[in-house]
């Protein structure tokens, strides 16, 4: 089955024609903030929101005085100084204290933000945004170190989170991607008790976390180890894992949409890495709930030579975000 995956996946991506992706905007962060990583949509639709370098958690607004905008919405650092912070670029010492936001969640249920932030661990922000309330910086009594991405179960509530590394920050990407490191994390949230729990350990630079529609399994990326792993939740396989996908690149966060599908943000480098990180080739891929490709997208239009973090659709659109760039986009393939 694996070898199956795999097969498709190689025959994807170098016999079949890839779908052009049209770009249809460029969503500007304020100058001089980048790295909207991921974004996230309320439950009335609203957004997208997206964090930035400077520990912001910023909203887009298509209508009204701001229209076309981004305006504030929120913070990720409980310790955040607005003086210091505000306008703070990757990847300075001070975002120890200012925060950076990463994986971004909301529970539709309660319209609250969940925010991965890479320096503060799960962090919560109310439906009315403002200042954050720190969920879990520390599992088992050992903090967290580079928390990266996370989902919220739509039914249960339930938030799925990793950490990407047990020995690296963000501030040591390069030294990350670099290395052969393989301890990063899968961890679950239950709102309900407050309780954390490890799923899966000794993943090489977990990215990117997706839970099915029906909670039956999470899927957690791994940037370094090219591939998708499928923890089981329900059924007569919970509480084992597996390999969703291999991938012929280094995946990113993934995303479900409407159809239980799931888009992966995944690059390719294209030479021999230079400081500070490797020209990359953006795509985006499509993936049914089994693990088979089935659609690409690539994004060198839209990203050039930056990574792409993730693809996400909403409403029958695409949009992209990227740690590196000051801009999320909007598409269509």
């Amino acid at each position: 089955m694996v070898m199956g995956i795999l097969t498709s996946l190689i025959l994807l991506f170098f016999t079949c024609f890839p779908s052009a992706a049209y770009l249809l905007n460029q969503l500007q962060l304020p100058n001089p903030l980048r790295g909207p990583e991921s974004l996230a949509f309320d439950r009335n639709g609203g957004g997208p929101y997206v964090g930035s370098s400077d520990g912001r958690i910023f909203k887009y607004v298509a209508t009204g005085p701001r229209n076309g905008s981004f305006v504030e919405y929120g913070y990720s650092s409980p310790t955040r100084n607005k003086t210091v912070c505000d306008g703070l670029t990757d990847f300075s010492d001070l975002q120890t204290t200012c925060g950076r936001p990463l994986g971004l969640g909301f529970n539709h249920q309660t319209n609250e933000l969940y925010v991965a932030d890479a320096y503060f661990g799960l962090v919560k922000i109310g439906p009315n945004g403002g200042p954050p309330i720190q969920l879990v910086d520390a599992v088992q009594g050992t903090p967290l170190r580079f928390t990266d991405a996370l989902d919220v179960d739509p039914e249960t509530g339930i938030v799925y989170f990793a950490q990407s590394s047990a020995n690296f920050q963000i501030r040591n990407l390069t030294a990350l991607i670099n290395s052969r490191d393989s301890s990063g994390s899968l961890f679950r949230y239950d709102p309900s008790t407050n309780q954390t729990t490890e799923l899966l350990r000794g993943l090489a630079f977990a990215a990117g976390v997706a839970v099915s529609s029906d909670g039956s399994f999470v899927l957690v990326t791994e940037f370094s180890g090219r591939r998708i792993q499928r923890f089981w939740l329900k059924g007569q396989r919970a509480n084992t894992s597996d390999i969703f996908a291999r991938i012929p690149g280094s995946p990113d966060n993934i995303k479900r949409n409407p159809r239980n599908q799931f888009w992966v943000a995944v690059n390719n480098p294209l030479g021999p890495p230079p400081p500070p990180l490797p020209p990359f080739m953006a795509s985006g891929i499509r993936i049914s709930d089994s693990g088979i490709p089935l659609q690409i997208v690539p994004l060198v239009d839209e990203y050039r030579t930056q990574a792409v973090s993730e693809v996400q659709e909403f409403n029958g659109t695409l949009y992209g975000g990227s740690l590196f760039a000051s801009y999320a986009v909007v598409f269509t393939p």
